[in-house]
C-alpha cells in the first residue's frame, strides 16, 4: 500500500505483450503542433518557490522537478560562485532540455527523485540548503500528443514520465483486471463512477478491441460516466488515475520527504508544488508529522525537556498562485506551495 493513500493498490508485477500503436493521422499532428507553438511551458509559481528557499550565495540546493528548468535558472542567478544546484528529471526531453544550461556549478541528473539522496552521495553530497519539488505533469508533457497524456490527441496510450523505461498505459490495460483497474481509478482519480469505467474497458477489451491510443479510452470512458462536472472532459479523472499509477507518483513522493528530510541541513528549506489533493495531502501530513513530535498518550508523567524536538517548522501559510498568475497560466490554479524548514533537533 502506498504511504497516504487509502487503499491505493501497488503496481503489479505483471507478464506483459507489447501493446500495438495506432500511426497518428495528419490532422491530428498539424493540431499538436498548432497547440505546441501557443503553449510553451511557463513555471508555476516561480518566484514564491525560489524566494522560499532563502537561497544563500555559497549553499547546495537541489530542484527534484527540472521540467524546463524554470527554477533551476532562477536558482542559480541567486548562487554565488561557490554555491551549487543538482536537478533531477526521469523525462528524456527534460534532460534534453538541461543540457542549454552550460554551468560549472549545475548538475544534471536522469533519475526519478525517490533516488535523490544515493544519487547525490554519488556526487559527494551529505547534505543542502535548500529542496525543491515541483509534482505533477509539466505542459510540454501534456502538449506533445506522442506521450499519450492527453484526450485532446489520439495518440498512443503511453503516459510514461521516463520513455526509457517501465509499462506504458496501454501496456497495463492489456494485461490488467476489472477490479485493479476500478481501484486504480478510484483511488488516484477519485471518480465515483470507477467501477464502472473499469468494467466498460475490460469488456471492451476482452470483446478483441485493444485499447491503445488516447481517443479510444476517451471515448469508452464518456460512454460510461453519466455525470460529470461542468466545463470538464469525462475522461478527466481516469486519465489523471492512469497516469499516476503508471508513474508511481505517490510512491515516488512517499520515499522521497523522508530523504529531503535526512538531507536538509539546519536551517535547510524544503518547498513543494503539488496540482492535486492526494498529492497536498501527503506533503501537508508529513510537515505536521515532523513538526508535531508528541504522540505520548495524554496526561502521561514526562518532562517538556525530555519530548522530542521536532525537525521540520512550517514558514507561513500554504501559498497559491495571484489571480494574475492563473489569468496568464490558467494551469496553475490548482497549485499549492507548501514551505518548512529543518531545524537543530537531530
Amino acid at each position: 500500500m502506498i504511504k497516504g493513500v487509502h487503499n491505493a493498490p501497488t503496481q503489479a508485477s505483471l507478464s506483459l505483450k507489447k501493446a500495438s500503436v495506432t500511426p497518428v493521422g495528419s490532422l491530428v499532428e498539424n493540431k499538436e503542433k498548432s497547440l505546441q507553438a501557443t503553449n510553451s511551458h511557463i513555471t508555476v509559481l516561480l518566484d514564491e518557490a525560489v524566494e522560499a528557499l532563502a537561497v544563500k550565495p555559497d549553499g547546495v540546493y537541489v530542484d527534484g522537478t527540472f521540467g524546463r528548468g524554470g527554477h533551476s535558472k532562477k536558482i542559480l542567478a541567486q548562487l554565488g560562485s561557490s554555491g551549487r544546484l543538482v536537478a533531477f528529471d526521469r523525462d528524456l526531453s527534460a534532460i534534453e532540455s538541461g543540457k542549454a544550461i552550460q554551468d560549472s556549478r549545475f548538475t544534471m541528473v536522469h533519475s526519478h527523485f525517490s533516488a535523490m539522496q544515493a544519487k547525490l552521495t554519488q556526487l559527494g553530497i551529505s547534505k543542502v540548503d535548500g529542496i525543491l519539488l515541483d509534482l505533477g505533469i509539466s505542459s510540454p508533457q501534456i502538449d506533445e500528443a506522442s506521450r499519450g497524456f492527453s484526450f485532446r490527441f489520439d495518440a498512443p496510450l503511453d503516459m510514461r514520465m521516463d520513455q526509457s523505461r517501465g509499462q506504458t498505459v496501454a501496456d497495463y490495460l492489456a494485461a490488467t483486471t476489472e477490479q485493479h483497474l476500478g481501484e486504480v481509478i478510484k483511488n488516484y482519480g477519485e471518480e465515483r463512477f470507477a467501477k464502472q469505467i473499469a468494467r466498460t474497458i475490460i469488456a471492451q477489451r476482452n470483446d478483441g478491441h485493444a485499447i491503445t491510443t488516447t481517443g479510444q479510452l476517451a471515448k469508452i470512458v464518456a460512454g460510461a460516466v453519466t455525470r460529470f462536472e461542468p466545463g470538464q472532459n469525462p475522461a478527466t479523472r481516469t486519465f489523471q488515475a492512469l497516469r499516476i499509477f503508471i508513474n508511481q507518483e505517490l510512491e515516488e513522493l512517499s520515499l522521497t520527504m523522508p530523504q529531503c528530510l535526512a538531507l536538509l541541513a539546519p536551517q535547510g528549506r524544503l518547498a513543494v508544488i503539488s496540482f492535486h489533493s492526494l498529492e497536498d495531502r501527503m506533503v501537508k501530513q508529513f510537515i505536521r508529522n515532523q513538526e508535531n513530535t508528541d504522540h505520548l498518550p495524554a496526561n502521561f508523567p514526562v518532562r517538556a525537556a525530555d519530548l522530542p524536538l521536532p525537525k521540520l517548522k512550517s514558514v507561513g501559510k500554504a501559498i497559491k498562485p495571484s489571480l494574475a498568475e492563473i489569468k496568464a497560466n490558467p494551469r496553475s490554479r490548482s497549485a499549492v506551495l507548501r514551505v518548512a524548514e529543518r531545524t537543530l533537533a537531530t
